[in-house]
């Protein structure tokens, strides 16, 4: 299960994301994202991934893709981190 939160904001947009990002979930989520990336133009976009628990290769594919439209990654685990360790730069 995947819930995503829209926290709409000046300059940026928040997604807080919750669950895995697996299956059919990254379909969902890569919706969501093109669409704000598509309807708000200067606005960021922010992913809080505090709550994200998984991602399969499917959902790492759609983060590279989403970190080259220069969307953020915030607020993720260590073990997010070092499974976008190819997507994240290391701190």
């Amino acid at each position: 299960m995947l819930r995503i939160t829209v926290i709409p904001g000046t300059p940026s947009t928040i997604f807080k994301i919750e669950g895995r990002i697996a299956g059919e979930t990254v379909t969902e989520l890569r919706r969501v994202c093109e669409e704000s990336l598509a309807n708000t133009g200067h606005t960021d976009l922010v992913l809080d991934l505090a709550d994200v628990s998984f991602l399969d290769h499917e959902g790492i594919r759609l983060v590279r893709h989403l970190r080259r439209r220069n969307v953020v990654l915030t607020n993720y685990s260590p073990f997010v981190a070092e499974l976008l360790k190819e997507v994240v730069p290391c701190s």
